[in-house]
């Protein structure tokens, strides 16, 4: 069998050693980079430096070693006596095994300046990559540690690696530099060609970043993957590991509560707010958010947009909860919350929010800006005969913001600050009143409703008047919207158009 050399190029020397050393024990001729040859030779394992080998040494201070044509035609060469002959006039000899590993360019976006960036960019490596795998029928690709035992063994009890090997390692070095590349591009351009735009090309490079047990449902897999340039969001003091579910409701819950005023806490459960309110301090928010409705908010989620203190800890320690999350949270609460073991208590970091929000759909992929451009009320307009009180317009506000963060179609009575029924993802706006007005029985007398969506027909509004609703926000837009306004004349009840719909699917 005639001479096998394999190329190695790694900035992550993890398991290098062994692997060079179990090839050389093969018959194979290593063939490496400078400072992989200087770790090799360092370890006893007889090496060709690749500048020995080209004739060429590295130039520009490491940003050109392998760009050689021997490099390249010895990893590209098929097996055929065209491309041999020629490959021999250059002096050059099939490579059949390419190891290499990308400068951790996320590490230095992260933490480092533009110019240290560009300088993480790593070209000859990618090139060596997709090089190889492009040539994986007879070239072995090795684009991480991981693939060094899986390689080894093939060869110690095969003598080869079989193409079915061959050709997983391929696809996985693609994935790994067309991640790459991806979060270069992000890197360069976060926000696509300008403020508020959709990208001309929609590039995904994500690594999980939480293990989770199984998805939605325990026979469905599910992991939590995470932008390479983004650090986790939030950190867990304590509990049990974060669900698929979790998630989900976890940025409901912490979505919602940023849109409101502090002191505020918010109860989700199944990806709805059952509870919402603002407050003095962050335990009679909370209390204010669980009289919402506690029957739902048992098992939930809640979230603070302030420090948790003792008081509230003390408060939350009343209910079985899934998770709190805050923004802080004093020594004392921490010592209160550590009792519910089976709580997942997390920090919220500063948020780096998204600039799109994206959904798997048929196969693609639905890709929007998300609704979190603020509003002036001063563009509302007051479309009956009477116009809110001072209280009203508070409650309008409070419970206008509030209502964006349910599902659709979405109805939210509230008084004073605090929610008092919600309907969520009703096929029918009327049906969501119902179940607002039902939630809050005796409460729904004097509060305020707000709907995401316009409604098409003048009975959610009779449904609330009959209730005692006094004050209505909505988009507008309908066809009977003379029909909505007179019936809320009828009842005396004020109307605010604002123009803008928040349908939440």
């Amino acid at each position: 069998m005639a001479e096998r050399y394999a190329l190695f190029s790694v900035t992550d020397r993890s398991g290098l050693v062994e692997f060079a050393r179990g090839l050389v024990e093969l018959g194979w001729r290593i063939l490496a980079t400078r400072g992989t040859a200087q770790a090799l030779a360092a370890a006893g394992i007889p090496v060709t430096p690749l500048e020995e080998w080209t004739g060429v040494p590295e130039i520009l201070g490491g940003r050109v070693k392998t760009l050689h044509p021997r490099v390249h035609a010895g990893i590209l060469a098929r097996p055929t006596e065209a491309d041999l002959t020629e490959l021999a006039a250059i002096g050059g000899h099939p490579i059949d095994l390419v190891a290499v590993n990308l400068y951790a360019f996320e590490e230095a976006a992260r933490g480092g300046s533009l110019e240290e960036a560009i300088e993480a960019i790593d070209i000859g490596g990618v090139a060596l990559l997709r090089a190889a795998a492009k040539n994986f029928a007879r070239v072995i690709v090795c684009s991480s540690p991981a693939d060094y035992p899986l390689v080894l063994e093939a060869l110690r009890q095969r003598g080869d690696v079989p193409l079915e090997l061959r050709r997983h390692l391929a696809a996985r070095a693609f994935r790994l530099t067309a991640g790459y590349d991806a979060m270069i591009a992000r890197y360069l351009e976060p926000e696509g060609p300008g403020s508020g735009s959709l990208p001309e090309r929609l590039l995904l490079s994500a690594r999980p970043a939480i293990a989770l047990r199984y998805g939605e449902n325990p026979h469905q897999a599910g992991a939590f993957y995470l932008d390479p340039l983004r650090p986790l969001p939030f950190e867990v003091l304590q509990g049990k590991p974060l669900s698929y579910n979790n998630l989900l409701d976890l940025e409901a819950a912490w979505r919602a509560v940023q849109d409101l005023p502090a002191p505020a806490s918010v109860i989700v459960k199944h990806n709805n707010p059952c509870g919402a309110a603002v407050a003095d301090t962050a335990a009679q928010a909370f209390r204010r958010a669980l009289a919402s409705d506690p029957e739902s908010a048992y098992g939930g989620i809640v979230a603070f947009n302030c420090e948790v203190d003792e008081e509230a800890a003390m408060a939350l320690r009343e209910i079985f909860l899934e998770v709190i999350v805050a923004p802080a949270y004093r020594p004392e609460a921490i010592t209160h919350l550590a009792k519910k073991k089976a709580c997942r208590v997390l920090r919220m970091k500063e948020e780096d929010v998204p600039a799109l929000e994206i959904r798997s759909a048929l196969g693609g992929f639905l890709v929007q800006t998300p609704d979190r451009e603020s509003e002036d009320p001063a563009t509302w307009k007051v479309v009956t005969r009477r116009s809110p009180s001072a209280s009203e317009w508070e409650d309008l506000r409070f419970a206008w913001r509030v209502v964006r963060h349910v599902r659709s179609n979405a109805i939210v009575l509230a008084r004073e600050g605090q929610t008092v029924g919600i309907g969520a993802g009703q096929m029918s706006r009327v049906d969501a009143v119902r179940i607002a007005v039902g939630k809050a029985g005796e409460r729904a007398r004097d509060a305020v409703l707000a709907s995401d969506a316009f409604f098409p027909f003048p009975d959610g509004v009779e449904v609330a008047a009959v209730a005692g609703v006094t004050a209505i926000i909505q988009p507008g837009g309908s066809i009977r919207d003379p029909e909505v306004i007179e019936a809320a004349d009828r009842w005396g009840i004020a109307m605010v158009f604002t123009g803008r719909r928040h349908f939440r699917h």
